[in-house]
């Protein structure tokens, strides 16, 4: 083994760990957003499960696929071939999963994406996995530059979770707001209502 490999895996170490430890605190984040989504859906105003599965599951994946990616950076391999053809391999499944994500977000009706939600939801993350495709691709070939690829796309995916998070955790608190309940204005009182007299008897007014 030669001198630029170990080289080259040992000196993003400190950035995979950062990397890495982040994206594993930061899936906690998307419980406490699927909280709030359960708890909107009680007052009928959350979304559904086709538009949880377009807009809140797959952040759990881009901060697993920062994890995965970290700690195959990380572990002790004995040249840039192997991690090269995993990270290859892990970016080929997220392109495969942005285009399942783009399939459910057309399909679901809850919620009309804006210019930013494409770019953040759909664009941003296919562009972050084909770079691992291409990464760990060249690595597995000796290209030891691209390294700095991965490791872009490595922060890009952490940041594009951080963001979606954030961004349905404002939705659902601006629009997952109960409104105030209007008290029913009260009915003014009828004058109460004389019986007809049976026939053959008197009005009431008539009566001794």
């Amino acid at each position: 083994m030669d001198e630029v490999t170990p080289f080259s895996t040992k000196a993003w170490e400190s950035f995979y760990v950062i990397v890495g430890s982040s994206a594993g605190a930061l899936t906690g984040l998307q419980f406490v957003v699927l909280t709030m989504i359960a708890e909107a859906r009680k007052r009928r105003i959350g979304a559904s499960g086709e538009s949880i599965a377009a807009f809140g599951s797959p952040n759990v994946v881009h901060f697993c696929a920062s994890l995965l990616v970290s700690a195959i950076c990380s572990a002790p391999w004995g040249g840039l071939g192997p991690p090269g053809i995993a990270i290859a391999i892990s970016g080929a499944l997220g392109v495969l999963y942005s285009l399942i994500v783009l399939r459910r977000t057309l399909r679901q009706h809850e919620y009309e994406p804006v210019l930013e939600d494409w770019i953040w939801h759909a664009a941003l993350p296919f562009l972050a996995y084909a770079a691992l495709v291409h990464g760990g691709w060249s690595i597995a070939h000796g290209s030891a530059d691209t390294l700095y690829v991965i490791g872009a796309a490595t922060l890009l995916l952490l940041f594009i979770g951080i963001h979606n998070a954030w961004d349905t955790v404002m939705y659902v608190t601006i629009t997952g707001l109960p409104e105030p309940e209007a008290r029913p204005a009260k009915a003014p009182r009828k004058a109460p209502v004389a019986e007809a007299p049976a026939s053959g008897e008197p009005p009431h007014s008539a009566r001794p």
